[in-house]
C-alpha cells in the first residue's frame, strides 16, 4: 500500500455569506481540497497545499469539524 492509502483525513465546515465551505486536510502530507458550495448550487473545487499550522488557522477562522460523508457527496456530485 502506498503512503496515501492509510491516511485519515480531517474535515472542516464553515457557512459564510450564503456559501458553505468544506475543507479536507491530509494531516501527514499537508495537502487538501476546498469545496465552496455557492448559493446557485454550483460547487467550486480548489486543491491546496497547507503548512503545519492549518488546523489552528481553520479554528481561528471559525471552521468547525465537518463530515467526510458530506464532503465526499459534494465532491462526487451526488449532492448539491
Amino acid at each position: 500500500m502506498g503512503k496515501d492509502s492509510n491516511i485519515v483525513h480531517q474535515y472542516f465546515r464553515k457557512e459564510f455569506e450564503g456559501m458553505t465551505i468544506l475543507v479536507k486536510v491530509n494531516p501527514i502530507l499537508w495537502k487538501g481540497t476546498e469545496l465552496t458550495l455557492l448559493p446557485s448550487g454550483a460547487v467550486e473545487r480548489r486543491d491546496l497545499d497547507f503548512d503545519a499550522e492549518v488546523l489552528e488557522d481553520l479554528k481561528v477562522d471559525g471552521f468547525e469539524d465537518g463530515s467526510a460523508l458530506e464532503f465526499n457527496l459534494y465532491l462526487s456530485g451526488l449532492a448539491g
